[in-house]
């Protein structure tokens, strides 16, 4: 294949002025490589050690026929529970807004956004229970993570905070959670019942703060956090870097699926801002068509 053939079908030009420096890089990227001067440009570097206590990402190829590595990440062996029909769920106020907005600025989600019709983010409005579910499905499938949520349901159908505790870890267990993580829902559990969390300060809160509280929480890291101001917040701007399914998505739609550092996803999603969240959603779309919640 020739270096034409690589580059994207709109031009810098054309594009914004944060979408011209990612076409400009992936033309330089295929040439040096058509060249044979240089070697591919590696994934970034990843921690020596992934700490227990945080939550997976979500995974999936980077689309047919693309060439990234999958990059290891931190929380990055999950996704998020398939979704389930969330009683009056509404549009978030600011979507339709931020819709048009990155359809003007980037050439990319023109494309992608109007293929996904009326499907948006939506919100379960239940924080102890989106946090839960996330420490779940840390490090297992999704199908793994379903199976495990629906016998915790059915042994705990009220989901509460004084279920769990009442059910103790021997039970927690016995539904298919690791010793460690029935740890991590007893532990979020008994913040929440002694209120050692302000559930009703959140939502005005800013992001970081609320991020810096959720994870002196066990088992609750960034990613976790990130994922609470998106799904259950519905915070506007905020960018899972940590995410290796959002990875991906930049490698196959903007870099031809060259592998992608955490510094270029950066330089896509500023293009974005101040609707990084719903970016990031039609990202994850792009991998999988079928949307998810917590």
């Amino acid at each position: 294949m020739n270096a034409a053939a690589r580059k994207p079908t709109a031009t810098a030009k054309s594009a914004s002025k944060g979408e011209a420096k990612v076409v400009a890089k992936t033309a330089t990227k295929a040439a040096t490589k058509v060249a044979g001067k240089a070697p591919a440009k590696l994934p970034a570097k990843v921690p020596a050690k992934l700490t227990a206590e945080k939550a997976p990402a979500k995974t999936g190829a980077a689309g047919k026929g693309a060439r990234a590595s999958k990059p290891v990440l931190p929380e990055a062996e999950g996704m998020p529970i398939p979704v389930e029909t969330v009683v009056d769920a509404m549009r978030p106020a600011y979507w339709d807004e931020a819709c048009a907005d990155l359809m003007k600025r980037d050439r990319i989600l023109r494309k992608m956004i109007p293929t996904y019709g009326p499907a948006h983010l939506t919100s379960r409005d239940d924080p102890f229970v989106t946090l839960a579910r996330s420490v779940v499905g840390q490090q297992i499938s999704v199908k793994a993570a379903q199976a495990v949520w629906d016998r915790l349901a059915a042994m705990c159908p009220r989901l509460t905070p004084s279920q769990f505790l009442k059910a103790g870890n021997e039970q927690l267990a016995s539904c298919g959670l690791s010793r460690r993580k029935a740890e991590y829902i007893i532990d979020l559990s008994e913040h929440f019942k002694a209120g050692r969390v302000h559930v009703n300060e959140w939502a005005a809160m800013e992001d970081e703060a609320v991020i810096a509280e959720l994870t002196q929480i066990r088992g609750i890291g960034r990613w976790t956090a990130e994922m609470f101001l998106m799904f259950n917040l519905m915070r506007p701007n905020v960018l899972p870097l940590d995410d290796v399914g959002l990875i991906n998505a930049i490698s196959a739609n903007y870099f031809s699926g060259e592998p992608v550092t955490r510094s270029e996803a950066r330089e896509v999603a500023a293009n974005w801002e101040p609707w990084r969240t719903v970016a990031t959603w039609y990202m994850w779309r792009s991998l999988d068509p079928l949307p998810v919640t917590y």
